[in-house]
């Protein structure tokens, strides 16, 4: 300590600006627009936070790793924008990699950044040192060290172009702790300026296969669009509004694609997929990829016309083919050909009144999809307004479904009560929707909380927990309370984990089915009232909606603990459609 003081004041003295490897990490974040990191403190790492004070970026400190790169993920999701994390080296990196597997997946452009023991003691075994990149270059992007401190900015700023490039994703850069610490001349350094060194990622793509859309959706009779979570990525609700009213297509919505359209909308369909997919002459994927949400293309019938429209040329026609594909900004491509809609008769050469044909098979195929949508409700409805004990988990998203505002941000965090919800609950805005993604991680629900309210401070946010899936990193409800980030958060506790016991009990019998999975009757008001936040315990359905209110009218971070019936289980969960 004594010697960096006196360097200090050596520098000082010379008058030459002298720069750290830290600060100019958090120069190169500031210039990318990074205004919060969230993070655990380790001594590789701390040269970064002298530097994040400095430049007014905010530190959101956590209890563990993997929630600071659950919420870089998370707050990337909200803002359009790279998050970031900061964890020390070793175990820190390691913690977080589920977070930035999770963000890989999901395709949301994050930075990890690793600390790393000094060069001059590579290979010599310092603390906590492991091989970082060649852990983290398969579910990142772009994975790398720093090898001086004169790169340091130049390779976060390539770090975040990699993240932007195509569809998005996370980047890993590892900074050794002398690099981190080393002071330069600032000139010395390659600082990109802000603003100078990014190119559009806004492709329209190929035009022709605009106006092969274009024709396709003019000319059919039943067609139907999947709308998937890069229409979000690319703030795209406009332009899929658009589509869908020059063609009268019923759109169905996954993924952060929820709220695209919101409830009541004409075109917004939620419980009628299936039977869409089975009768369709036309399905439009946008912007989500034939994985096991799709049963790998397989549920799309063999005659029917299907286009597929993605941001990655590798998704397209993966594990089935497709009719037509167009690779490029998804909100570009469809706002393109809603605008071709007017030009479509003549673009084919045939009759306009072939396509007032079209038009009047769609608008009956709209009828169609609408009296089958109601007649699905009303087959639910019983179970959504059941007044049964222990509550029936549909019962519990009906709720949920009726407290929300204009101004919630809903966050599915679990199995199978998530996917019990995932029916009902539907967001009244775009961006207003959070789930895992496709990799399916229990445990983001705080910290993507966490992101929403220091991301959209004036939103209200209202997690819904299984509670094995609470359990994973729930302590850092503590972080909520500590940093003044109010929420909502309900727990559906059953006191299983109950998606894997459902299926326990189908392969191998009752006797069996509670083996590994069963969690105990865990009281998570009282947790949270240990922590200083608002708890409260609920087992009369009625008492839910007063007890929501409740818990807003609290004005702190919350926990409703509501005990849901076991032996009810969510539709996905009974077909067992995540394995198929």
């Amino acid at each position: 300590m004594t010697e960096t003081l006196a360097s200090s004041k050596q520098e000082r003295a010379s008058g030459e600006e002298l720069v750290s490897g830290g600060h100019l990490v958090a120069k190169a974040l500031r210039a990318e627009g990074i205004d919060t990191i969230f993070t655990l403190c380790g001594g590789h790492i701390i040269d970064i936070y002298d530097g994040c004070l400095d430049e007014g970026i905010k530190i959101v400190d956590v209890r563990h790793e993997q929630v600071a790169a659950h919420a870089a993920d998370g707050y990337a999701r909200l803002t359009g924008r790279p998050g970031c994390a900061v964890v020390t080296a070793g175990p820190g990196t390691t913690d977080a990699v589920t977070g930035v597997a999770n963000a890989w997946r999901a395709e949301s452009p994050m930075l990890l950044i690793g600390g790393q023991g000094a060069l001059i003691q590579h290979r010599m075994g310092s603390l906590q040192d492991l091989p970082h990149v060649e852990m983290l270059a398969p579910i990142t992007k772009f994975a790398a060290s720093v090898p001086a401190t004169e790169r340091v900015a130049d390779m976060v700023a390539m770090a975040f172009r990699e993240c932007l490039a195509g569809a998005p994703g996370p980047a890993f850069l590892e900074i050794p702790r002398d690099v981190l610490d080393r002071r330069i001349p600032l000139e010395q350094a390659v600082v990109p300026q802000a603003g100078h060194y990014r190119a559009s990622t806004r492709s329209l793509g190929d035009p022709a296969g605009i106006e092969e859309l274009a024709r396709i959706l003019a000319t059919s009779e039943r067609p139907c669009v999947l709308l998937g979570s890069q229409v979000w990525t690319c703030r795209a609700a406009g332009a899929a509004e658009a589509l869908c009213r020059a063609y009268d297509i019923p759109a169905y919505m996954n993924g952060a694609a929820r709220g695209t359209l919101p409830p009541g909308h004409p075109y917004q369909f939620q419980l009628t997929r299936r039977y869409a997919f089975g009768r369709a002459d036309v399905i439009l994927v946008v912007g989500t990829p034939f994985d096991f949400r799709m049963g790998y293309g397989k549920r799309l019938p063999a005659g029917a016309t299907v286009v597929q429209v993605d941001m990655d040329y590798r998704t397209v026609g993966k594990n089935r083919d497709v009719s037509l594909g167009l690779v490029g900004d998804v909100g570009m491509i469809m706002a393109a050909v809603a605008d071709a809609a007017t030009g479509s008769a003549a673009s084919a050469g045939r009759p306009v009144s072939t396509f007032s044909a079209a038009a009047a098979s769609r608008r009956a195929w709209l009828e169609e999809l609408r009296t089958e949508e109601q007649r699905l409700l009303e087959e639910r409805l019983p179970s959504q307004l059941s007044g049964a004990t222990p509550i029936h988990p549909l019962r519990l998203a009906h709720e949920i479904n009726e407290f929300l505002t204009e101004d919630t941000v809903f966050i599915g965090d679990g199995g199978d009560i998530v996917t019990s919800a995932g029916g009902v609950v539907q967001p009244r805005r775009p961006g207003h929707w959070m789930d895992p993604g496709p990799l399916g991680t229990l445990g983001v629900g705080v910290p993507f909380a966490m992101a929403s309210k220091l991301a959209w401070p004036d939103q209200e946010v209202v997690a819904l927990f299984g509670d094995g899936s609470f359990s994973l990193t729930g302590w850092d409800f503590q972080t909520m309370v500590r940093q003044g980030l109010p929420f909502i958060g309900v727990v559906g506790n059953n006191s299983y984990m109950n998606q894997i016991r459902y299926g326990q009990i189908q392969r191998y019998g009752p006797e069996r089915g509670e083996v590994g999975n069963y969690l105990g009757d865990v009281r998570y008001d009282l947790f949270a009232k240990m922590l200083d936040g608002y708890g409260e315990e609920v087992r009369d359905p009625e008492q839910i909606g007063p007890a929501l209110r409740r818990a807003r009218d609290s004005g702190r971070p919350a926990l409703i603990n509501v005990w849901v019936d076991p032996d009810a289980f969510a539709p996905g969960t009974l077909n067992q459609t995540m394995y198929k």
